[in-house]
């Protein structure tokens, strides 16, 4: 788990009066390793070559070592990463022989064009030689360095859906390509496009589940979640918070805000929620549930009316900052990893 302060900038406090992100004007981030791993090991994997000789094929990603980030700055999207690569591939010669190989990609970076990514393909250890190895070499480096194309077209593309969001006037400093995301197959989404009241934005939204166990009863868990001190607490950052229908509260700083809309002591909580960086005046709503198991608590957190390209986002910080934050601080979970 990252140290505080270390995760996803739009959950952390920014060492500013107002805690805002003017016209995108400030240095956002964000993680893309974790998309850029499923991206890369999904490209490399679809990658195979039939010759005179026989075919060959992309078995397994046995190395993915690196990272990615994209960084938003006076509305321009900087790229950076770094991937050291390593591949199994498989051969069969038309006279049924099996053989077995690997493909070094060292230099995968956005220091080098994809014409300059260094392809290393050779044998397995006491395979005989065979003139797969050149197949490979050829036709095979020549997809792989159009998977490296196409994953660095996709990171920017695809990845960067939501980064430069409309501002109050509805205007954004730059424009990303309108490509579908694609969504893990565990996601529940119940996507909808909704149009943002004060900028006039269609604004497409789905809907976020997700379940957390404490080991602590629903009045105290109820408790950290609406008093104040207790919230500040968990979240390592200043905070106010008036737990009433109607009432208002800030979290971190001013990054996130919103209303309480209902209140049932030990049962459930309906919050008006929005991070300061979603178009402005978007909320979701989010309702919180808590179910008693006898010693501990399921809360079950369902938000409606996310941005899209904020979905997975949304999950890492209520992970991070709400779940994980909850636990570390009071002891209501095992030990984290």
């Amino acid at each position: 788990m990252a140290k505080w302060g270390q995760g996803d900038p739009r959950w952390i406090v920014e060492q500013r009066a107002d805690a805002t992100n003017v016209n995108n004007w400030h240095w956002t981030e964000r993680d893309a390793t974790a998309w850029s791993t499923d991206k890369l090991k999904e490209l490399f994997l679809a990658v195979s070559v039939t010759g005179e000789e026989g075919s060959c094929e992309v078995t397994e990603v046995s190395k993915l070592d690196g990272e990615a980030s994209i960084n938003n700055r006076k509305g321009k999207l900087i790229f950076f990463y770094e991937w050291d690569i390593k591949l199994n591939w498989t051969g069969h010669s038309n006279s049924g022989v099996k053989y077995k190989g690997h493909v070094e990609i060292p230099n995968l970076s956005d220091e080098n064009d994809p014409s300059e990514v260094e392809f290393r393909v050779y044998l397995a250890k006491d395979e005989p030689e065979t003139s797969l190895t050149e197949l490979m070499k050829k036709s095979g480096v020549q997809q792989l360095r159009e998977v490296v194309v196409q994953y660095i077209s996709s990171l920017k593309t695809e990845f960067t859906q939501g980064m430069i969001l409309p501002t109050e006037n509805g205007v954004s400093h730059t424009a990303v390509p309108d490509t579908k995301q694609k969504v893990a197959p565990s996601s529940t989404r119940d996507v909808k496009t909704v149009t943002c009241q004060s900028t006039g934005v269609k604004i497409p939204t789905c809907k976020v589940s997700m379940k957390e166990t404490f080991l602590t009863s629903p009045e105290e868990l109820y408790r950290v979640l609406t008093q104040q001190e207790l919230v500040q607490g968990f979240t390592h950052a200043p905070a106010t918070v008036t737990a009433e229908k109607g009432g208002k509260f800030q979290l971190l700083g001013g990054n996130v805000s919103g209303e309480f809309i209902e209140l049932e002591f030990e049962k459930r909580i309906v919050l008006s929620w929005r991070f300061k960086t979603w178009p402005a005046g978007h909320h979701a709503t989010i309702t919180l549930t808590f179910i008693d198991k006898g010693g501990e608590t399921d809360l079950q957190m369902e938000a409606r009316g996310v941005p899209q390209s904020e979905e997975q986002h949304m999950k890492e910080g209520w992970k991070r900052y709400y779940f994980d934050g909850i636990k570390q601080t009071f002891g209501y979970g095992a030990a984290l990893l």
